[in-house]
Order: structure tokens, then sequence, then C-alpha cells
């Protein structure tokens, strides 16, 4: 980014707004007109010279205009990145409380998603990563039935019925909790393994079928990567743009679309860079796309946070020449909606 000046800045982000909107190559007289940069077209043929040599636009056709090269999109894209990094950085403060909610909102949000942008959309479920045991709490419902609770961290909260041949007496139940909280508060699920399994049920005696299903209870907060719910929207609006309405390409992509897996595929990608650069915004630009059906793509993701430990990732697919700053402050705006959602479903 360095190596160009104010004016090369502005003759590159006019060509990529006119690409963006036009789909056609744009010529130096085109920029003069549409522009402020009050400069004649054989100046402006100059710089343009210099973008092309420096790799940030492309002439695909003699005596064509140029368009932006994945160089030039990126030098766009992080330009934007930087101007609403601020605005993003909220969607973390993202909490959604009631499960049963959830699966409605998400399949709201990557609907308004769609058509605000006119793009495919997509938002996994929240999946539970690393989140600890607060507490378990036993307690009797009636003779033949026990209440399990489970707290972890991130305020979730799992709970079971139990059933059991007879009622336990107020000892027996004491006990069970002291035994379930001494060895479980402050392990992950992971930390949970055999011999600490094998342990608890030889000191719960007769009692190990309850902490067998109390454990399981547990190991259901895992969700699984092959099992991720993810909600997908406009995957038919690639075929409004010409360069993605190829017959195979399409299939391909609508195939990814349906059958997800390439998607979860993206989502463990995105995580894994999510660890290293936050829970930000994220744009994959051509080749960079870690999906072969989505290389002739743009891919811009956004991590939202509901709760320690709590995480799910909302992406918008289209072309490289999608309208980047209608998608970020699409993005930016989420929380907001989401926000909205929830109180109309409180009311």
């Amino acid at each position: 980014m360095e190596e160009l000046d104010e004016r090369k800045v502005k003759i590159l982000n006019a060509i990529i707004q006119n690409y963006l909107e036009t789909g056609e190559p744009v010529g130096s007289r085109t920029i003069s007109k549409s522009s402020d940069l009050n400069l004649s077209s054989a100046t402006i043929r100059n710089e343009m010279s210099d973008l092309e040599e420096l790799g940030y636009i492309v002439q695909p056709h003699t005596s064509a205009g140029r368009i932006p090269s994945d160089k030039g999109y990126r030098f766009y894209v992080d330009h934007l990145i930087a101007e609403k990094d601020e605005e993003i950085s909220d969607i973390k403060d993202l909490m959604i409380e009631k499960t049963e909610k959830m699966e409605k909102m998400l399949k709201q949000v990557v609907k308004v998603l769609a058509n605000n942008t006119q793009y495919a959309t997509m938002i996994s479920a929240p999946a539970i990563t690393g989140t600890k045991v607060k507490f378990v709490q036993l307690s009797q419902v009636n003779e033949h039935q026990i209440l399990s609770v489970v707290m972890m961290s991130g305020n979730i909260v799992k709970n079971k019925l139990i059933d059991v041949d007879e009622p336990l007496n107020s000892e027996n139940m004491l006990k069970l909790n002291m035994l379930l909280n001494t060895n479980l508060n402050g392990l992950t699920v992971s930390d949970i393994n055999l011999a600490l399994i094998s342990r608890m049920k030889a000191q719960a005696g007769e009692f190990e079928a309850i902490i067998e299903q109390v454990l399981q209870t547990l190991a259901e907060t895992i969700v699984d990567e092959d099992d991720t719910e993810i909600y997908t929207s406009g995957a038919t609006n690639i075929f409004k743009y010409p360069e993605l309405a190829d017959t195979q390409k399409a299939s391909e992509f609508i195939s990814a679309f349906e059958e997800k897996e390439e998607l979860r595929n993206l989502i463990a990608d995105i995580e894994t860079e999510g660890e290293e650069k936050g829970t930000g915004i994220q744009v994959y630009i051509g080749d960079e796309s870690p999906i072969q059906t989505m290389k002739d793509c743009s891919v811009v993701t956004a991590t939202y946070e509901l709760g320690e430990g709590v995480k799910g990732t909302i992406g918008i697919i289209g072309p490289k020449r999608m309208d980047y700053k209608n998608v970020m402050d699409n993005l930016s705006h989420l929380k907001k909606q989401l926000d909205q959602m929830l109180k109309n479903n409180d009311d």
C-alpha cells in the first residue's frame, strides 16, 4: 500500500467503484467524467498504466478498459475494514438467551442479509467450545424422576430428567451432588476422561446409573463439527452475476450450499484464523478462499460471540466485484437487527 500515492489511490478506488457498479472494464474517460479528480484523460491513462504495472488492475482485452485484480480488491477491502472495524467490534456483544428462539432468529438474519446484499449468505448456529462446568444440581421431581441441572460457563444450562426406581433420601442426594461437583467443577467436557468416569461410578455405588446420565448430559453440550447447524439463503442470487452463472460453476456452488460440508470446512478455517486475528471481519478474495468452488468469488465473514466459549460465523458470498461497503454495513448493523428481534420475541 505504501507504493501508492494519494492520486493513484483515488484513481484505483474510482476504477473499483465503477466496476462494482457496472461489471464493465473502466476506461480513463469514464474516470475523468465520474470522479472529482480534475485530471486529464492522458494523466489518468498514465496513472492507470502504473497501477497495472504494480498489479492492482488488469486489462482483459486489447484497447479495453481496466478491471481490478485480486491485489486491487485486497487494497480496497483492507481500507474498508480499517474504517468499519470499530462498527463491527460490537458484534461480539451479541447474546441470545433462549435456544428455542435461536433457530428462528438465525433464519431471519440470513434471509435479511441475502435480501439486503443480493448475495448468497450463511450463518452457523453458535457452537460450544472449551466451556467449563460451573456446577451440577440434582433434585427430586417425584418418586421416579430426578432433575439434573448442569450450568456451564457462557451461561449455558442443560436440563435432563433421570428416571429412578425409587426416590432418593436427602442424604443420598447430598452425597451425589457433592460427588458431581467435587469431581467436575472447573473441567471442560474434554477433560472428563474414562479414568475419571470409572472413579465417579465406583464412588456412586448403586447410583452409578445417575452419574452416567449426568455425564451424558455433559457430552451433549459438545457439537461435532460435522453436525454444526448452518442456515443459508440467497444461493440463487449468484445467477444475477454473469461471471458466476456458468452452468458448471453455478451447479458446484449450489451443491456446496445444499450439502454444506464445504461450508463447515470454511467455518473451521475461519475459526482457526479467528484464534489469531480475533472475531472481526475477514475477507477472502478469489484464490484466498479455502473452498475450491468459491475461487471465483469473494467471501466476507464475521464471527459473533454469544458468551464465553460460544461462537458462530456469518458469511456473505458473491462475485469479486461485490459491493464490499454494503456488505460490511450490513454486518455492522447485524447486532442492532438481532437485538430488535429479541425485543419483539420477548413482547
